[in-house]
């Protein structure tokens, strides 16, 4: 009977990873850059997990992160901000934004970053972005106090940027990752129930709901 516990607790989590697998969004990736507060860590790792984003990044140059992700989801402090999402996210730190974009573009990712307008970039709103077009694609979100970087910027595909119509035109570091995250993972979960892509591209036969089934009572 003690075993009873334990053993419901890991099928309802396997139930639940089943249950989530065709919504995740593959090859999309969250980069924070350089953060200041660890708290906006975790609830930068928090949205991710929420909102179906398959891995997040952390560019650390001030090495406030462990570089094992084991060791990350141990630290209280990232565990409680994001209220545990750090225990289901795969995170990975980097010392410098060049390291970062060397990663990624080996891997094949195509960069996107999260500012106001940049003279000589493409430009545009969040709801005229079209985020499906690279089938590997990372959001850039910039420190706190100084936004995104240079480096960031001058080796990213275009600059997004959220309209704001109030007399404080800014958004702190998890209102700002949360919004334009789930612009960004509408689209492409939209898009991948409709089409596949790598060895199984083109339209699919049936497809995939756009939102996960609530259980019948």
């Amino acid at each position: 009977m003690e075993n009873e516990a334990p053993k419901k607790q890991k099928t309802s989590v396997r139930k639940r990873a089943d249950e989530i697998k065709d919504f995740r969004c593959k090859n999309l990736i969250a980069v924070i850059e350089d953060p200041v507060d660890i708290k906006n860590i975790g609830t930068v790792i928090r949205n991710v997990n929420a909102l179906g984003v398959e891995k997040a990044y952390v560019v650390d140059p001030r090495k406030a992160l462990p570089n094992d992700w084991q060791a990350m989801r141990e630290r209280k402090s990232l565990s409680s901000t994001s209220v545990s999402a750090v225990k289901w996210t795969f995170v990975k730190r980097f010392d410098s934004t060049e390291e970062c974009m060397d990663h990624l573009e080996h891997k094949g990712f195509v960069s996107v970053v999260t500012s106001p307008h940049v003279k000589g970039k493409s430009n545009v709103y969040l709801h005229d972005g079209d985020f499906t077009k690279h089938t590997k694609l990372a959001v850039w979100f910039g420190n706190e106090k100084r936004g995104i970087s240079e480096t960031a910027v001058s080796r990213s595909e275009m600059c997004v940027a959220v309209p704001m119509f109030g007399m404080i035109e800014s958004l702190n570091l998890g209102t700002c990752s949360g919004i334009v995250l789930y612009e960004v993972t509408k689209q492409r979960r939209e898009y991948q129930s409709q089409y596949r892509r790598a060895r199984h591209k083109g339209k699919r036969t049936r497809p995939l709901p756009t939102v996960i089934p609530r259980e019948q009572e």
